[in-house]
């Protein structure tokens, strides 16, 4: 329903469209907002452009704020200076929310502020709603995802949080390709869910009447690259999980992944970490974060621990002495630990027992970066065995505050072997583990032409800023995320 300020608006745009067109396609821009700022007093002829967030009105002059997502800028508007007719237009024509070109020339107030001294301006757009008030801005928490273009205009916490979010990608990708990695494309719409031990969505492709899943990892297809012939390839992947949300899970989130040939997971360990505080110190200018109570410095030596080690400090269960899920799942109840998951428990598989275990007992202590080691084979699917136990497998995850931000293997590059392993998932997903792999034949074939030594990686982009910018909620890294209507359409 219509409000009588919207109704204002519209009477409004009508007053405009008879003097000029209140959508017009372009405004020649010379400056940017941000900056302006530090440009010198006098500098002639700006052309700069934005949304006005502030009028004040002091009889023949007039202080607007104009703004983008990088900055804004004071702008003085003189009765004298625009001619009656001209600053008529603006009182009348002008709200809080309206876009508007200006040009003119910079100068300094006497309270300090650069501000630019309009000569003309031009309307470039009616805002029919008005904006939330500017003290109490919008605060709810839902309406800030709903409405992620009114938190963006709002809210400077908002806007610095994805500015720092998009800038920790450039840096990554530009360290990246300076260590000769080149970024790919891989499919989204897939034939065998593959890459993670996941629950994926299903679609249908009405063009060839076939079913088909929305990736869960770009994993396979990266590795396909690798048989091709290329050497260091990426891919910044959105990746689709129909599994349950919380707040550090959601079911389509941005996933990076890259891959080595002739990298180990050791190679990979320094490798992230060289990457990681490079990123940091380029986007917070600094190496130390302060997360909670606890200043994290990502220059220093990053500890490691097995496996096994960490449960067995953390729950009292050496996992090696128990062979078979249900075994495992008898000594967990013996010990009166309760695991959570939304398949049942008693169809999950010994290697989905162990993660469940891990994450109840061990993952929410670990605060400091800490590269977690030697995972249990039945864990991972996709890794290389370790040449000395062949029950390990050479892996690594990065945790950070309790939240895994990078996997990484050595990979499996046996294809006999890989054929043997995505086996026994098949038999664990026809049984119901609905987080198990299927088999995947196209891929074993692909690794049958020969693949050489290869280590990957993947760090969930959304969840690493949510830990580096301490924010209580992954969608809170997320521009738009999904959310459940309102009401129906």
């Amino acid at each position: 329903m219509e409000t009588s300020l919207e109704q204002v608006r519209r009477e409004k745009l009508n007053l405009v469209s008879e003097i000029t067109n209140p959508y017009p396609e372009r405004f020649e821009i010379t400056h940017q907002l941000a900056e302006l700022s530090t440009m010198p007093d006098g500098t002639d002829q700006i052309k700069a452009a934005g949304r006005i967030t502030f009028i004040r009105k002091m009889g023949k002059l007039t202080f607007i704020t104009i703004a983008d997502i990088n900055g804004h800028l004071q702008a003085a508007l003189k009765k004298d200076i625009l001619g009656e007719a001209q600053y008529d237009f603006f009182k009348k024509s002008f709200d809080i929310g309206d876009f508007i070109g200006v040009i003119g020339e910079l100068f300094t107030t006497q309270t300090g502020e650069k501000t630019i001294r309009v000569a003309e301006f031009q309307f470039l757009g009616k805002a029919l709603k008005p904006l939330p008030e500017k003290f109490h801005g919008i605060s709810n928490i839902d309406s800030c995802y709903r409405q992620r273009y009114l938190d963006l205009i709002m809210n400077e916490e908002t806007r610095k949080r994805f500015l720092i979010k998009f800038n920790f990608m450039k840096e990554i990708r530009r360290f990246l390709e300076d260590n000769s990695y080149i970024e790919i494309e891989t499919p989204v719409l897939i034939n065998k869910p593959s890459g993670a031990l996941a629950k994926p969505f299903i679609s249908h492709h009405n063009a060839l009447d076939l079913d088909v899943y929305l990736r869960i990892a770009p994993e396979t297809y990266l590795k396909r690259a690798i048989v091709g012939g290329f050497t260091r390839v990426f891919e910044f992947a959105r990746c689709f999980r129909n599994e349950g949300m919380d707040t550090t899970h959601l079911q389509d989130f941005t996933m990076l992944e890259c891959y080595c040939a002739y990298f180990n997971y050791k190679d990979n360990m320094e490798f992230t970490q060289r990457m990681l505080c490079n990123a940091v110190n380029q986007v917070f200018g600094t190496t130390k974060i302060t997360i909670g109570d606890r200043e994290i410095d990502f220059k220093a030596q990053w500890p490691v621990v097995s496996f096994r080690e960490l449960i067995l400090k953390d729950s009292g269960i050496d996992i090696t002495s128990f062979q078979t899920a249900a075994e495992l799942k008898a000594e967990i109840d013996r010990k009166g630990i309760t695991l959570e998951s939304e398949t049942d428990i008693n169809l999950l598989g010994r290697g989905n027992l162990i993660d469940l275990l891990y994450k109840k007992v061990s993952r929410p202590n670990m605060i400091a970066p800490v590269f977690l080691t030697e995972h249990p084979i039945a864990l991972s699917p996709l890794a290389r065995a370790n040449d000395a136990d062949k029950e390990l497998t050479d892996r690594f995850q990065l945790v950070i505050n309790g939240v895994e931000v990078i996997n990484a293997y050595s990979e499996l590059v046996d294809p006999k072997e890989q054929a043997n392993r995505l086996t026994e998932q098949a038999k664990l997903n026809a049984m119901g583990d609905e987080d198990a792999m299927v088999m995947d034949q196209d891929y074993i074939t692909a690794m049958e032409y020969g693949m050489p030594p290869i280590s990957g990686w993947g760090m969930g982009i959304d969840r690493i800023l949510q830990v580096l910018l301490g924010t209580g909620n992954i969608k809170d890294s997320i521009l738009f995320p999904l959310m459940r209507p309102m009401e129906k359409d």
